[in-house]
């Protein structure tokens, strides 16, 4: 029997792959220490892609803004996308510089309140807990068998083994702490030149990956991974302005609130809330938890008062401006909003619960364009 070269091809490439899987599944811990080396040394430019991706949102709208009507072959033209990068740099420290100036008188007032408030209730807790010892004897009696039972001289030896070996193992700490925080910086510095490269030549670096498409893949499988490309860097823009809205919208929400029914930390926790609920859905439960902490120091009625306010802005953000903002910014029905962010959460944590949500969203609209394709195709309306 003869084959032509389509089938050769065909079975060679089905042989090297049923190859490559029964590597991978039997030296499985190999191709994993594989894996994670190659995104170690890969970390930075990842790293320095999703900085490049963030600050592109505001780049492309301030340089549509500003640079739109330019002429294309004009000097100024030119130069838009290094100042709409300048612009989007100084927009953002802006934006993180008035957060800070908010934030730090407010957290410097909060610190004092503590400082005030606590000397004083610490004393009453003392007080309370020597009636609890008071009032039960059994306990007493039981501290005192403990007591009793205790050998001082074998502790202080091993407090003597801990402070003679520990010393080392601290500075052992300190030093690795040390080479972290250095190594962590410069793979930072390294992914915002990257980020930086990137979002100035992004046109070029678009037009060199079409043409490497082109170049390897029929046209019309070039143009379907074009096509879903762009439907991903769609989705993900969507998804990042709508979490940011969002997450506005929850913080002045929460700020209002508070301010009308005179809670204090008002622009704290409001603040503090609007940076949380940027991890979708569960998120503003630590603000809450924070939020709490910080009432109870100074008024505990008002610490109970303040979660049934959460309980119920947090149902309105939900069940309402959750769904409408991001799930229809992206697309996604709100039943698959939640099940991507206990998906990504329960696999990747944090990490997860944010990239799941618009990767199910690409997912979802290319599944339901292939479902309508292929009822059009057998002729079937399904209503």
């Amino acid at each position: 029997m003869q084959l032509d070269k389509e089938t050769i091809r065909k079975l060679r490439g089905l042989i090297l792959f049923t190859l490559v899987t029964l590597v991978g599944l039997l030296r499985f811990d190999m191709v994993l220490g594989a894996v994670r080396f190659v995104l170690h040394i890969l970390f930075p430019f990842l790293l320095g892609g999703t900085i490049a991706f963030v600050l592109s949102v505001p780049m492309g709208r301030i340089e549509k803004r500003c640079f739109g009507s330019v002429k294309p072959n004009s000097k100024l033209k030119k130069s838009a996308a290094p100042l709409s990068l300048v612009l989007t740099l100084i927009f953002v420290l802006a934006l993180l510089g008035l957060v800070v100036v908010v934030v730090l008188p407010e957290l410097g007032s909060t610190i004092a309140t503590l400082g005030k408030t606590l000397p004083e209730k610490v004393p009453l807790l003392l007080k309370q807990v020597e009636l609890l010892f008071a009032n039960n004897p059994d306990l007493i009696q039981y501290i005192e068998e403990i007591e009793s039972n205790l050998n001082w001289e074998e502790i202080i030896n091993q407090l003597v083994n801990f402070f003679r070996f520990g010393a080392n193992t601290m500075l052992d700490s300190t030093i690795s702490v040390a080479k972290g925080i250095v190594s962590g910086i410069g793979t930072f510095f390294i992914s915002f030149v990257f980020a930086c490269y990137i979002l100035l030549q992004q046109e070029a670096l678009g037009r060199q990956a079409r043409k490497l498409l082109f170049a390897y893949l029929k046209k019309e499988r070039a143009e379907e991974i074009l096509r879903i490309c762009a439907l991903t860097h769609r989705t993900f823009t969507n998804f990042l302005t709508g979490q940011c809205l969002e997450a506005v919208i929850l913080g002045v929400m929460f700020f209002l609130a508070m301010t009308i029914l005179r809670f204090p930390f008002a622009v704290l926790v409001g603040v503090l809330i609007a940076f949380t609920a940027l991890i979708p859905i569960f998120g503003a439960f630590v603000g809450c938890a924070v939020g709490t902490f910080l009432i109870l120091t100074v008024n505990p009625p008002q610490a109970l008062a303040f979660i049934v306010l959460f309980l119920i802005l947090q149902q309105i953000e939900g069940n309402l401006i959750y769904p409408k903002v991001v799930g229809g910014s992206i697309g996604l029905p709100a039943i698959w909003v939640l099940a991507a962010v206990s998906l990504g959460g329960s696999l990747f944590g944090v990490v997860g619960m944010l990239v799941f949500i618009p990767i199910v969203s690409v997912l979802y609209t290319l599944l339901k364009e292939n479902v309508h394709n292929r009822l059009k195709k057998k002729q079937i309306d399904v209503k």
